[in-house]
């Protein structure tokens, strides 16, 4: 496990995942946020965006990468070895955003994520197990195929994960950490 491809709706929880799996591992944590965004919320263009992930991917190195954006998963996906998918209920999601929002009042935070709630991104995220993870999976299934992939359905089984390969790394374990 060096490639590591963290997915899911905004609020699952996939930046606290990412920011313990990455070190645990000894890779760095790239959030796709911080590639997609420049400077006050405005997006890169795609190609741009395409070019910052194609960086990442082909230095060779380790990484967790937290972030959706489908409509460059094709190329993660096709560089992962493993992929973690988080897809906790919306009301779940919604929580963790407006936690994450009184935690950090907005912006940007030092970990990459950028906070911003529009009534745009609420809707996304109620609705993404019915529009966007139909396309994910799809995504995945033509993509991801050389990878290990995880699909956890509430943040109990996506910490529990967490802790036995965070477990397992510390003590070695070849299925988890490739020491080469």
């Amino acid at each position: 496990m060096r490639r590591v491809l963290v997915l899911g709706c905004g609020g699952s929880g996939k930046t606290v995942l990412a920011n313990r799996l990455g070190p645990a591992l000894g890779v760095p944590v790239i959030h796709l946020d911080a590639l997609f965004y420049g400077e006050g919320f405005e997006p890169v263009p795609a190609e741009e965006f395409a070019r910052r992930q194609r960086e990442v991917i082909n230095a060779g190195g380790g990484f967790v990468m937290d972030g959706n954006y489908a409509s460059t998963l094709a190329l993660r996906a096709s560089a992962a070895d493993t992929v973690l998918w988080l897809d906790p209920h919306p009301l779940v999601c919604l929580a963790g955003i407006l936690s994450r929002r009184g935690r950090y009042r907005g912006g940007v935070h030092a970990d990459g994520v950028h906070d911003r709630i529009t009534l745009d991104f609420v809707k996304y995220v109620w609705g993404y197990r019915k529009l966007m993870a139909p396309r994910v999976a799809a995504i995945l299934a033509e993509h991801a195929t050389a990878a290990e992939a995880h699909r956890f359905t509430s943040r109990r089984q996506a910490a529990a994960w967490l802790d036995q390969a965070v477990t397992a790394i510390d003590e070695g374990s070849p299925s988890m950490k490739d020491e080469g």
